[in-house]
C-alpha cells in the first residue's frame, strides 16, 4: 500500500487528468472486443484478509467455468500476500499494490481492504487500464466515492461494487413491478441487519489475533496499512478490528447497512436521500470503539417515502423486508417476492434468480467486460449508498438531522437547506 496519495493532493489533480483518460477511455463492449469474449481473464487480489480469503475461494470456483488466469496477490503484510498466492496459484505476490497493478497480465482487480483505501486502490487500477471489483462499502467518505465516479467516468473502466445481493434479480424485477404501478405509489420500506454477539466479545472484535500479535509481525508495512489515516503506534486492535474505529470504516452503516439499504434503492430507483437521522450509540460493549455497537437509520427520499433499517448487534430477532404502497405491500421472501393487497390478495410475485453471491457477482463482471452485460451493481449505485450511510453515521455523531445540498453535492445540516415536504420527480438509477 505504497506511495499513497492524500485527499488533499488527489482532488486537486483530478481536475487535471481529463486528458489523459482519453487514452484510456473505451466502452465496455469495446474492452470486451479487445479480450476477446473467449479469452482468459488475468485477475489480481488486492488485500489477503478474511474478505480477501473469500474472494480467493470464488477465483477458485470459477477458475476453469469462467477462464480465469490468477496473476498476482498483493497485501502490506507480505505472509498474507504469499499465502494468497498459494491459495489460488497465482503467479506472484507483492506488499506493494502499485506492483501488482505494473502487471499487464492483470485484466480485473478485486479491492478487498479497509474501507478507508478503496478509493485511492480503485482509482490506480483503474488509471492502469484495469476493470476493478471494489468491495463495498464502495468508499469510506461521500467525497472519495464522487471522485471515484468522476474517474470511473473519464476512464471508461468497468467498476462493480461488491454488493453481492444485486445478483439476486428480485430487486431489479421488485423495481419494474413497481414501475408498472403494482403496488401503487409507494410511501415507505423497511428492512434490517441484526445479530447477537457474545456479552464478553462485542462486534468485530477478536480478541485471539490481538493477543498473539501483541508486537507487530516483521514483514507488516504498518504506516502503508495507515495510508491516509492519522498516524499511529502498531496497534493490534486497530489493524485485526478496523471495524470498530472511524479512521478506517463507518461500522455497521457502511459494512453492513449497505447491503440491506441498496436493496431498497435498487427496487425503488431511488439515488440520493432528502433527509437522514441516525440513532444509536455504544451501549453494550464500551471496549474503545468509537462507532456504535447499535444503530438504526431513517432516510426521507424526494420520490416522497422514507426507508427504515434496523440494526441491532445485541439481538438477532429481525423484521419483515417490505416496500408499502398506496395499493399494496411487496414483501421479500428467501424465494423472491409477493405483492398483496389490503386483503391478502396476490398482485404479482416473483420466483428469484440469483442469490446473494459473489460468485455470481464476479460472473457478472466478467460478463460485462467480455460482452457489456449491465453490470448488477454500477458505480453510481454504489456511491448512492455511500452517499445515505454516511449521512446516518453523521446524524448519529452530531445529534443532527442532516440534509442532502443537491446544489453542491454535499451533507449539511438539514435545518440549514430549503427542503421541500412535497414529493419530487423521480430520479431514476441506471437500468
Amino acid at each position: 500500500m505504497k506511495s499513497q496519495s492524500n485527499r488533499r493532493s488527489f482532488l486537486a489533480r483530478s481536475g487535471t487528468v481529463a486528458a489523459a483518460a482519453g487514452a484510456l477511455a473505451t466502452s465496455a463492449k469495446s474492452y470486451g472486443r479487445i479480450l476477446g469474449a473467449n479469452d482468459r481473464l488475468g485477475v489480481g487480489v488486492i488485500g489477503a484478509g478474511v474478505i480477501g480469503r473469500a474472494h480467493f475461494g470464488v477465483i477458485n470456483n470459477l477458475k476453469e467455468k469462467n477462464n480465469l488466469l490468477p496473476v498476482a496477490v498483493s497485501d502490506c503484510w507480505k505472509t498474507r500476500a504469499d499465502q494468497g498466492k498459494e491459495m489460488i496459484g497465482a503467479e506472484a505476490s507483492y506488499s506493494n499494490y502499485k506492483e501488482l497493478l505494473d502487471r499487464k497480465e492483470v485484466d480485473y482487480v478485486v479491492v478487498a481492504t479497509p474501507e478507508h483505501w478503496h478509493w485511492t486502490m480503485t482509482i490506480d487500477a483503474m488509471d492502469a487500464g484495469k476493470a476493478v471489483y471494489c468491495e463495498k462499502p464502495l468508499t469510506h467518505t461521500i467525497p472519495e466515492a464522487q471522485a471515484v465516479l468522476k474517474r470511473q467516468k473519464e476512464t471508461k473502466r468497468p467498476l462493480q461494487v461488491g454488493v453481492q445481493a444485486m445478483s439476486d434479480d428480485s430487486y431489479i424485477t421488485a423495481r419494474d413491478a413497481i414501475r408498472k404501478g403494482v403496488i401503487g405509489k409507494v410511501i415507505q420500506a423497511q428492512i434490517e441487519y441484526v445479530r447477537r454477539y457474545d456479552a464478553k466479545k462485542g462486534p468485530w472484535r477478536v480478541p485471539e489475533e490481538v493477543e498473539k500479535y501483541q508486537s507487530k509481525p516483521a514483514d507488516l508495512d504498518w504506516n502503508a496499512w495507515l495510508g491516509s489515516a492519522p498516524k499511529r503506534e502498531w496497534n493490534p486492535n486497530h489493524y485485526f478490528e478496523w471495524r470498530c474505529y472511524s479512521a478506517y470504516s463507518g461500522g455497521i452503516c457502511t459494512d453492513l447497512f449497505i447491503h440491506r439499504i441498496t436493496r431498497i434503492m435498487k427496487a425503488c430507483d431511488l439515488l440520493y436521500p432528502r433527509r437522514v437521522v441516525g440513532m444509536g450509540g455504544i451501549w453494550q460493549w464500551p471496549d474503545g470503539r468509537d462507532l456504535p455497537d447499535n444503530i438504526e437509520m431513517i432516510c426521507e427520499y424526494p420520490r416522497g417515502m422514507t426507508v427504515y433499517v434496523l440494526g441491532t448487534m445485541s439481538n438477532r430477532v429481525g423484521i419483515d423486508h417490505l416496500i408499502r404502497g398506496y395499493r399494496g405491500t411487496l414483501k421479500f421472501t428467501k424465494e423472491g417476492w409477493v405483492a398483496e393487497d389490503k386483503d391478502g390478495k396476490i398482485l404479482a410475485e416473483h420466483k428469484k434468480t440469483g442469490g446473494e453471491d459473489q460468485n455470481l457477482h464476479h460472473t457478472n463482471l466478467h460478463n460485462h467486460i467480455r460482452n457489456g452485460e449491465p453490470l448488477n451493481c454500477p458505480p453510481e449505485l454504489g456511491l448512492a449508498g455511500v452517499v445515505a450511510v454516511n449521512m446516518a453515521n453523521e446524524s448519529w455523531r452530531s445529534s443532527k438531522v442532516m440534509g442532502w445540498d443537491s446544489k453542491n453535492a454535499k451533507m449539511v445540516p438539514a435545518d440549514t437547506l430549503n427542503l421541500s415536504h412535497e414529493p419530487e420527480e423521480v430520479s431514476e438509477l441506471p437500468s
